[in-house]
C-alpha cells in the first residue's frame, strides 16, 4: 500500500528509501530480530498467532483514528464507539437472535451512526471534535452501560467466536489479511475517489478547499463516520478475539484505545494538523507498536514500563511530526 497524501510530489528511488514507510519497515524488522534473538518463544507459532491477532486490531484501531488526523480532527470517543456498537451486535445476536452476519453489519452501521454524530456536533457548535468527542467518549459509554447495565454478551453465537480462531498456514491470525485489507481499500479512497480528495484538500487547507467548491463541513462529517465504523469494525474483532462482547474490552470509558489508535498513524507519517495520510504508515506503525508491546511483555518487564515506553515512543512521534508539519507547509507555500 503506499502513501496517500496532499502537496507532497513524486519520489524517485532516493526517496523512496528515505520515506518514513521504509524507515519504519526496516526498524520492524531489527525489532523483530532483536526480539526473536532474545528470547527465541518470541517467534514460536503460538506467540506470531497472538501477536498477528493483536496487530490486525491495532491496525483498524489506528486507521480509525487516521481518517479524522487528516482533516485536522482529532476522535477521542473511538473506544466509546467500538465498545457501544459492539455491545448493541452481541445483544442482537445473543438476546434478539439475528444472525451473525446482520448483527456485524447492524454493529458497523451504528458506530457510523455514533460518528456521523461526532461530526455534526463538530461543525454545527464550531468547536474542535477534541472539545466533541471528549464530552461523547464519556456520553455513549454511559449510555451503554446503563442499556446493558453494564452485562456482558458472552453467549456469542460459535460462528462469531470461531472468526477470532481463524488462523492462515498454522500461525497468522486471519484478523491481519483483514486488517491489511480494510487498508487496501482506504488506500483506494483516498487515491481513487473524488471524496477521498476532497477530505485531504480540505484538511490541507479548508479555506482553499471551500473557494475550490469543496464541501468541508461533508467532509469532517464523512471521516467522522468513517472512523466510527471502523472503531465498531475493531471492536467486533476484539469481541470475536476475547469470546464475548464486554462493556470493559476498551478500558474505562473506551481510553484503553487511545494510546495505539495515536501512535499508529502518527508514528506512520499522518500529520496532526490535517492534509498528509499515510495508509501504509499507519499499518506499520500499528504493526511496531504491537511488536514492542509483545516483546518486552514476552521478556517480563512490567506492563506500567511498557506503557511508559510506549509514551515516550508517542511524545517523540509528536515532535517528529511537529517537523513533518512544518516541512509540510513550506512545501505548499513554494507550491
Amino acid at each position: 500500500m503506499a502513501t496517500a497524501t496532499t502537496g507532497r510530489g513524486g519520489r524517485g528511488a532516493l526517496g523512496l528509501l528515505a520515506s518514513n514507510e521504509v524507515g519504519l519497515a526496516l526498524l520492524i524488522a531489527v525489532l523483530v530480530a532483536i526480539f526473536a534473538t532474545v528470547n527465541p518463544g518470541f517467534t514460536s507459532p503460538f506467540n506470531l498467532f497472538a501477536l498477528s491477532r493483536v496487530m490486525g486490531i491495532d491496525m483498524v484501531i489506528g486507521l480509525s483514528m487516521m481518517v479524522v488526523l487528516v482533516t485536522g480532527g482529532l476522535n477521542l470517543a473511538v473506544g466509546s464507539i467500538g465498545v457501544a456498537s459492539v455491545m448493541l451486535g452481541g445483544w442482537a445476536m445473543q438476546v434478539a437472535g439475528v444472525p451473525v452476519l446482520p448483527s456485524m453489519t447492524l454493529a458497523v452501521a451504528f458506530g457510523a451512526f455514533l460518528g456521523w454524530i461526532n461530526g455534526q456536533l463538530t461543525v454545527r457548535m464550531g468547536v474542535h471534535s477534541f472539545i466533541v468527542t471528549l464530552a461523547t467518549m464519556s456520553l455513549f459509554f454511559g449510555a451503554m452501560i446503563v442499556a446493558t447495565r453494564a452485562e456482558a454478551f458472552n453467549a456469542l453465537p460459535r460462528s462469531f467466536v470461531d472468526l477470532g480462531k481463524l488462523r492462515y498456514g498454522g500461525f497468522v491470525s486471519g484478523m491481519l489479511p483483514l486488517a491489511l485489507i480494510v487498508g487496501l481499500g482506504l488506500w483506494l479512497f483516498f487515491n481513487r475517489t473524488s471524496l477521498g480528495r476532497e477530505i485531504l484538500a480540505a484538511g490541507a487547507n479548508p479555506q482553499a478547499a471551500e473557494l475550490s467548491g469543496v464541501r468541508v463541513n461533508r467532509t469532517i462529517v464523512v471521516a467522522h463516520a468513517l472512523s466510527g465504523a471502523l472503531g465498531a469494525l475493531a471492536g467486533l474483532m476484539l469481541a470475536a478475539r476475547n469470546g464475548a462482547a464486554l462493556p470493559s474490552m476498551a478500558g474505562h470509558i473506551g481510553m484503553g484505545w487511545l494510546l495505539p489508535a495515536f501512535l499508529a498513524p502518527v508514528l506512520g507519517g499522518t500529520l496532526l494538523t490535517g492534509g498528509v495520510v499515510s495508509v501504509a504508515g499507519t499499518v506499520l506503525g500499528a504493526a511496531m507498536v504491537t511488536i514492542i508491546t509483545n516483546g518486552l511483555l514476552q521478556l517480563q518487564i512490567g506492563e506500567f514500563w511498557v506503557q511508559m515506553c510506549l509514551g515516550l515512543i508517542l511524545l517523540a512521534a509528536v515532535l517528529l511530526d511537529r517537523a513533518r508539519s512544518v516541512i509540510a507547509e513550506r512545501r505548499r507555500s513554494v507550491a
